[in-house]
């Protein structure tokens, strides 16, 4: 991943307000409030509002990003709320994650470069256990129109880093789909996703 694309993130998260709030995401929130807790690990986890609420219920939380102020950030949030992330900076493949070590791996509007996109789905599908749940939501290709209209919602500007069913598809073939679709949503999150927009949605039990 080039040093252009972590300094964009560096520099969104360098700020003392969150970009994206401390909330959870709604979806998130819906989907871990029926699991009962065990091991999750957030990719491109940003400034941890969804890692500082999985840990609050009682979830053993890892996390990653390439973005140090992220991290930063991230746990100055765990603090505030009393609880502890393991949260580490660099791409994936210099991180020392194991197969099937994670019960849930939750891929919260993780864009990562078109190229390499469904290198990490698959990389990252290694690290989930047998039975374990995909939880997963991103900007879908439609979205572009979105955007058009309200660049106060966010999300990349280039279709090929946006998702469509049939990428999420290919990339988890060997899962029992819970939940997959195509959505227009409303997002009120922090200063960077506010407004209407399509997403991917996706809850996948590993086979």
């Amino acid at each position: 991943m080039n040093d252009t694309w972590t300094d964009r993130w560096n520099d969104r998260y360098s700020n003392e307000e969150f970009a994206y709030g401390t909330a959870p995401n709604n979806f998130l929130k819906e989907q871990l409030e029926k699991l009962n807790s065990g091991t999750i690990l957030f990719p491109a986890e940003g400034e941890g509002r969804n890692a500082v609420f999985a840990a609050q219920l009682g979830w053993k939380v890892s996390a990653f990003d390439i973005s140090a102020e992220g991290k930063n950030k991230a746990l100055k949030l765990a603090e505030a709320n009393n609880i502890v992330i393991d949260y580490q900076v660099g791409e994936l493949e210099t991180l020392n994650y194991q197969a099937e070590q994670f019960d849930v791996i939750a891929l919260i509007y993780a864009h990562f470069p078109a190229a390499i996109k469904s290198f990490i789905h698959q990389t990252l599908e290694t690290y989930l256990r047998k039975d374990g749940y995909i939880i997963f939501e991103a900007f879908s290709k439609k979205h572009l129109e979105y955007m058009a209209i309200n660049d106060k919602v966010g999300g990349p500007k280039d279709i090929e880093s946006l998702f469509s069913i049939e990428e999420i598809q290919s990339d988890f073939p060997d899962y029992e789909i819970i939940q997959l679709e195509e959505k227009e949503i409303e997002l009120n999150e922090g200063l960077f996703h506010n407004g209407k927009g399509s997403v991917i949605r996706f809850v996948g039990k590993k086979k």
